[in-house]
């Protein structure tokens, strides 16, 4: 299930900001990217394999330097999936709701 891959990716704040900072839609250096955010360049390397393993970022080399871009499409594989959980618990509180409704009647 590649839902799983993709939330595990997401799980770490690190590799959470990351996104957020991709997610303006301007493709980063490595160096930008990862600017700040308190792990070594060691550290941020393997934060960005894994968003990379998980296809959320690409990287893309441009001449000396290396950018980083957001993979919008697995973002919208995670959103699919958010969207059927939350249709299948709209069905679920509106049943609830019937039949406490329903319950006040008998």
């Amino acid at each position: 299930m590649i839902e799983a891959t993709i939330y595990k990716a997401l799980g770490d704040p690190v590799r959470l900001e990351i996104v957020m900072r991709l997610a303006k839609g301007t493709p980063r250096t490595i160096g930008e990217v990862t600017k700040g955010l308190g792990v070594s360049r060691q550290g941020a390397r393997k934060q960005l394999q894994v968003l990379a393993t998980a296809n959320i970022v690409r990287f893309s080399p441009q001449g000396r330097e290396t950018k980083v871009v957001l993979a919008i499409e697995s973002l919208r594989i995670a959103q699919q999936f958010i969207g059927k959980l939350e249709s299948q618990w709209g069905q679920r509180l509106n049943a609830l709701k019937d039949f406490v409704e329903n319950d006040d009647q008998l």
